[in-house]
């Protein structure tokens, strides 16, 4: 079973509503969804798809990873007292059983991260050394 969890303070709030937006996608495969945040809206970044399966304006926002990702659950972000949380659950499956635990969490958690900063106009936190050796060899660069 996968549960992981990231939160930070936000002043200003209106972080839910702003996922796209913010997303660090100058430094990460950018976020698409077919048309904008509502219910039903399908996309992802990557090879990660997923659509909107429950919208709460300004407080909660979760997608279902959609079948062949290789992980089945979700994905929140909400609104909490000061700040945002953002929690995966599920399970991982086929291939991700091994791609979770070496490569896909490590990349998660530092996208998630640079999301944040990103939202409390902060810098971005420096990445950890795996997570710089799997962005050069997963992007040949």
């Amino acid at each position: 079973m996968i549960r992981n969890v990231h939160s930070r303070e936000v002043p200003g709030g209106g972080v839910v509503d702003r996922v796209v937006e913010l997303w660090p996608s100058e430094s990460w495969p950018r976020l698409r969804l077919d048309r904008p945040l509502a219910v039903g809206a399908t996309g992802g970044h990557s090879f990660v798809r997923y659509t909107c399966t429950e919208y709460l304006p300004g407080r909660r926002v979760e997608f279902t990873f959609a079948p062949g990702v290789g992980l089945v659950g979700t994905h929140v972000f909400e609104a909490v007292p000061g700040g945002i949380r953002h929690t995966v659950t599920g399970r991982a499956v086929g291939w991700m059983r091994l791609g979770w635990p070496l490569a896909v969490r490590w990349l998660h958690d530092a996208l998630i991260e640079d999301m944040f900063d990103k939202a409390a106009r902060t810098r971005r936190a420096h990445w950890s050394p795996w997570v710089r050796i799997l962005r050069r060899v997963l992007t040949k660069g």
